[in-house]
């Protein structure tokens, strides 16, 4: 079985390696991989050593519509001269021009993952035309969460029977790697005490990531908990005013931004918290909420994405129902009330079932076997 699959505006996906290296344990499938970004990614080189062959069509976002019209014709002479089983796009900006190449092309299996639904939906509705016919162009969709595939169907109108729920997963050892010396000197570096609750959230300073609500939630955690303590780790264009927020309202102090985390370090970040705050408007899937279960830390969360299908309110994490401060604020005290350390442990426990990256790789095998099934 051939795979070609498609990625736009990220050249290093992890995905790719996690799906190689097992791709050549196993023998199967024989991947080729169509990059769109700006510049030559580094990753060619990684995927080339380990026999995929990996071709780059220089892309760039900010000209959208050139960009995809220039792609178009690429991608169709590429998949008419390699004749994948299978073309499998992932992001609308491969997926609209990719999955249009592979019909022209006579691909006759067409699968294409949902990462990014919700987003044209919320904040650029002019493209809402062009997911729903993305689905329709497609023979398989993959939904990586449950809130996922009812929006895919419910809003966009897809047709259900094709539609296939694979949560995204995460290699177990390099996501729960804990190195006391690391929590150590991240303490040190943060300035924390034994006697401190630790709060953490890891999300890109955009809007729908509601660190809004994180920090007006911290303002009345401290209200109450003085000795409460806040890590805000991700980049991104609203940062700086959510600095601004945390200095007006007076806890910048108990608030640390953070530029980055090496990867590594990421396991010993979580087991330096109390509890996970997040507040997104809508996630398609939300790989931190896994990351987090997985290292034992109670999630307090909006109910959407890997949250709401894993979450037993209460039981393995807490969940509400409204993005906001107060919402959250009030969920946070809901957590220290129970057992933290046995909601913590009880969400690992569902985090190991449900999202390791081996879930992950039987269910889009199972997704590859039924296409091939209905040539």
């Amino acid at each position: 079985m051939h795979v070609l699959h498609t990625f736009a505006n990220n050249g290093t996906v992890p995905y790719l390696t996690w799906f190689t290296d097992r791709a050549k344990r196993e023998g199967a499938p024989r991947y080729t991989f169509i990059l769109m970004v700006p510049e030559r990614p580094p990753m060619i080189d990684e995927m080339r050593d380990k026999g995929f062959e990996v071709i780059w069509i220089r892309y760039d976002d900010s000209r959208r519509k050139r960009g995809l019209l220039r792609a178009l014709p690429l991608l169709w002479w590429h998949m008419l001269r390699i004749r994948p089983d299978i073309v499998h796009c992932n992001l609308f900006d491969d997926s609209l021009p990719g999955l249009i190449a592979a019909r022209c092309a006579g691909i006759r299996r067409r699968v294409l993952t949902r990462q990014d639904t919700g987003y044209h939906w919320m904040h650029a509705r002019r493209w809402v035309a062009l997911d729903r016919w993305n689905n329709r162009m497609a023979t398989h969709i993959i939904a990586i969460s449950e809130e996922n595939r009812r929006f895919i169907v419910e809003q966009e109108g897809a047709d259900e029977r094709k539609v296939h729920l694979v949560h995204n997963g995460i290699p177990v050892d390099r996501f729960t790697r804990q190195d006391e010396a690391v929590m150590r000197r991240l303490r040190q570096r943060f300035d924390l005490h034994d006697d401190h609750l630790v709060f953490g959230s890891v999300a890109r300073y955009v809007h729908w990531k509601g660190h809004r609500h994180v920090i007006e939630a911290a303002a009345r955690i401290v209200s109450r908990h003085p000795n409460a303590r806040f890590l805000l780790c991700g980049s991104g264009v609203l940062r700086p005013r959510m600095e601004e927020l945390a200095r007006s309202i007076g806890i910048a102090s108990q608030v640390h931004f953070i530029d980055r985390i090496e990867p590594v370090e990421m396991p010993s970040f979580y087991g330096i918290l109390d509890a996970f705050l997040h507040a997104a408007v809508m996630e398609p899937f939300g790989l931190v909420y896994a990351e987090a279960m997985m290292n034992g830390v109670p999630v307090v969360s909006t109910r959407t994405g890997a949250a709401a299908d894993a979450i037993v309110n209460g039981v393995n994490g807490i969940l509400i129902e409204e993005p906001s401060g107060e919402a959250l604020a009030a969920g946070v005290e809901r957590l220290l009330e129970l057992d933290r350390r046995a909601i913590g442990r009880s969400g690992r426990d569902t985090a190991l079932r449900m999202y390791p990256f081996d879930v992950m790789w039987k269910g889009t095998m199972d997704v590859y076997k039924d296409a091939m099934s209905g040539a």
